[in-house]
């Protein structure tokens, strides 16, 4: 597989013999970085599939940076480092950070990291993925239990009578029951409210 690899790395040379390993490796577009900065505009700009970051100790502001980009555009990002204590990993993996390589970066170790980073981003994205699809499938039931309550409350329904009258209100507007639960407790509040 073809990579687009961001290498940020504030040593030339040893950025040199790295970009010279992935390229060997068979990746095609490694683009270069000589610090963190202004990493999340060259995320935009290049749109990479993965971020090699090599520092000799992550600092607050580059694992700020990284942050930012796992926040506004998710990548894999592999940190390779020569100097590191427990603190620093823990924020590093909050940063977004899906590999952590202490004892610097050789051009031999960067494929299998590269592999197992990639792995556990996108198993990492789908566990993410499969959460929100959960959270938002909660926040429909709860909109549709409220709306049975109003007309519950309103209009004397029985439980069964009221998700049956919103189910056939959904089906005859062509609109998912979640909307038609909205538009019900939104006229309910305008109605209360005045």
């Amino acid at each position: 597989m073809v990579l687009r690899i961001l290498l940020v790395d504030e040593n030339a040379e040893r950025c040199r013999v790295v970009e010279a390993a992935l390229t060997a490796a068979g990746h095609g577009v490694v683009t270069t970085a000589s610090g963190t900065e202004n990493l999340l505009a060259r995320v935009r700009e290049i749109e990479p599939d993965v971020i090699i970051v090599d520092l000799d100790a992550p600092n607050r502001d580059a694992l700020e940076h990284m942050r930012s980009v796992s926040r506004e555009r998710p990548k894999p990002i592999v940190m390779f480092v020569d100097q590191s204590d427990d603190a620093a990993i823990g924020e590093a993996i909050r940063a977004g950070v899906s590999a952590y390589v202490v004892d610097g970066l050789s051009p031999h170790r960067v494929k299998p990291v590269l592999e197992a980073a990639i792995a556990r981003f996108q198993a990492f994205q789908a566990m993410r993925d499969e959460l929100e699809k959960t959270r938002a499938t909660l926040a429909e039931r709860k909109r549709i239990e409220r709306a049975k309550g109003i007309l519950m409350q309103q209009r004397g329904m029985a439980e069964d009578e009221a998700y049956k009258a919103l189910r056939k209100l959904a089906m005859d507007r062509g609109k998912p029951l979640a909307e038609i639960a909205e538009q019900v407790i939104s006229i309910s509040e305008l109605l209360t409210n005045n």
